[in-house]
Formats: C-alpha cells, sequence, structure tokens
C-alpha cells in the first residue's frame, strides 16, 4: 500500500513550486496508490514551471495523480532579486520580457527601471 507520507516527501519539490508560483494547494491525498494533487496557480507559466518540477522529481510520475488548474484571479506578487529588472520579471511571470509595462503601471512605477531589491511587486493577470 502506498504511503502518503513517503509520497509528499517525494513530490515535496512539486508542492513547494506550487507554493513559488503563488498557487494554492486545495487537496492532497491518496487515490489508489497514488499521491493525488489538486492545486491552482495563476497563470499558464506557473502551471508550465509545475510541470517541470513534476518532471524533475519523476519523468514517468507513474505514482503520481494530479489536477493542476489556473485561477487568474489569484494575485501573484514577486519581491525583487539582485540583478532583477522589470523585462527579466516579465519574462519570467508571461513568458514575454516585452509586457514589462504592465508590471510598472500595476505597481505606479512611473520609472520601470526604479525598482529595488526588496520591493514587493503586484504582478497582474496575463490577459
Amino acid at each position: 500500500m502506498a504511503d502518503l507520507d513517503q509520497l509528499k516527501q517525494k513530490y515535496q519539490p512539486v508542492l513547494d513550486a506550487i507554493q513559488k508560483e503563488g498557487g494554492r494547494i486545495d487537496n492532497i491525498d491518496l487515490a489508489g496508490e497514488q499521491i493525488h494533487i489538486k492545486a491552482e496557480v495563476p497563470s499558464d507559466v506557473s502551471k508550465n514551471r509545475v510541470w517541470d518540477a513534476i518532471k524533475s522529481v519523476d519523468s514517468t510520475f507513474a505514482d503520481l495523480k494530479h489536477e493542476i488548474t489556473v485561477d487568474e484571479s489569484l494575485e501573484q506578487t514577486y519581491t525583487v532579486q539582485p540583478g532583477d529588472n522589470l523585462s527579466k520579471i516579465s519574462k519570467q511571470f508571461y513568458g514575454d520580457a516585452n509586457k514589462y509595462m504592465k508590471i510598472a503601471q500595476a505597481n505606479g512605477l512611473a520609472d520601470p527601471d526604479k525598482i529595488k531589491v526588496g520591493m514587493e511587486l503586484k504582478i497582474p493577470r496575463a490577459a
């Protein structure tokens, strides 16, 4: 019989990725011999990063059943790191560096080049 705690430990990088992406884990339980993770993330880009985490844990993910859906109403935030600029952050969240003005406008930044390490930015929906 599958051990839920062992499977949680195995898939902890996936759970961490969901949290890091600003997602919400709705349920974790056993579905037969598989761990069942039900979660929502704020964008398709976030969902793809969660998929990358799943594949890095186990490329076959035979012991995983998942429902990772996109809920664009989830608010995303990001803390500026050393070396960041809005284009880099835009690429990370939207897959397109040219959407940086969206982030600037959402945060009331008159000059998109004036971000500082530690600043908490709101990341608006990609639409």
